[in-house]
């Protein structure tokens, strides 16, 4: 015979917020739809009769950019979350904003290589390289800007929100959601620009 718990809150905390959970669970199905896009790469290489090598396609240079530009992103959207666990207002403002111009200096970076494509008549519909690449960093640009979007809400609700205790944890959120979108990158960049 099992006995039932007086009240909720006497119940054993797993140590996981609902709201981590389901940022874990929302990163699962992300993890797959990349997933399933890797694979459909490499399926699609293997068996092309040739492929270019990304360094002679792709400026790898700017790539690198911005390998680092997003590298040093998740370093500073780690410090906003230390800051708001602190109650630092001022500390989580300056590392926030960072994170957010740093995630413009990607798009803006990534905007400048599109641009070169587009001038030289490369397009998704130019061959199947240019689909697999337009397709990959497009829908990784997508999550930038959605991560642009949750962190400038942030940014914009410290002002009211700050010192609710959930606050801290909407950070942390959001920073496993932006280490998510840094990790992609850091298997589309060498898996395009460098194999």
């Amino acid at each position: 015979m099992t006995t039932a718990l007086a009240h909720p809150a006497d119940a054993p905390s797993s140590g996981v917020t609902n709201a981590k959970l389901g940022v874990w669970l929302f990163l699962a199905s992300e993890v797959m739809l990349f997933g399933t896009l890797f694979t459909t790469y490499l399926v699609l290489r293997m068996g092309a009769a040739s492929w270019p090598r990304g360094w002679d396609v792709l400026n790898v240079p700017l790539g690198m950019l911005n390998t680092f530009v997003l590298i040093t992103s998740s370093v500073t959207i780690v410090l906003s979350y230390v800051k708001a666990a602190e109650k630092d207002l001022a500390g989580f403002r300056a590392y926030m904003a960072a994170t957010i111009a740093l995630s413009f200096v990607f798009l803006v970076v990534k905007g400048f290589e599109y641009g070169a494509h587009f001038k030289h008549g490369e397009f998704p519909s130019t061959n199947i390289f240019n689909a697999v690449y337009f397709t990959m960093t497009g829908l990784h640009g997508c999550h930038v800007i959605g991560g642009i979007i949750v962190n400038t809400a942030l940014l914009y609700l410290s002002g009211e929100d700050f010192e609710h205790p959930l606050f801290a944890g909407r950070v942390e959120g959001a920073g496993l959601y932006w280490h998510f979108v840094d990790i992609v990158w850091i298997f589309l960049f060498p898996a395009l620009y460098l194999l």
